[in-house]
């Protein structure tokens, strides 16, 4: 099944979902892709019982976001205290979902799950050609 296949499968089971279920599958998705140590602080701070540390984390890292002029503060911190703070605010809920569906229309391939792109069955590239006009 071709990368395009799965992400027009992934669409269709989408779409049969709630939107509730559909938009928490396009995060896990992207929870999926972050580097091995950051997914578990991420999933904890996504259940519902992290209220209490996830909403005065998404303030801090808004806060740090706005004085990002300062060193060790960045431009950074302002969309992850917004995508925090969304799981509790229903209008940044709305806008974080609308976000994510343009993402997933102008890049699917971020939604594909890690061992499904490497199962692609992509066409591969042909030998390089060296400067010499001799295959290598």
């Amino acid at each position: 099944m071709t990368l395009l296949a799965k992400t027009a499968k992934a669409r269709l089971c989408a779409r049969a979902a709630s939107p509730r279920d559909r938009d928490h599958h396009l995060v896990e998705t992207l929870i999926d892709r972050l580097p091995g140590r950051m997914r578990s602080p991420t999933r904890w701070l996504r259940r519902p019982s992290s209220r209490w540390v996830r909403i005065p984390t998404g303030v801090l890292l808004v806060l740090g976001g706005l004085l990002s002029i300062l060193p060790l503060l960045g431009l950074w911190m302002l969309p992850l205290g917004l995508f925090l703070l969304a799981e509790d605010m229903p209008p940044l809920r709305r806008t974080r979902n609308r976000i994510l569906d343009r993402i997933q229309r102008q890049r699917p391939h971020w939604f594909v799950s890690e061992e499904a792109a490497g199962s692609s069955n992509a066409p591969s590239l042909p030998n390089p050609v060296t400067p010499f006009g001799t295959h290598s």
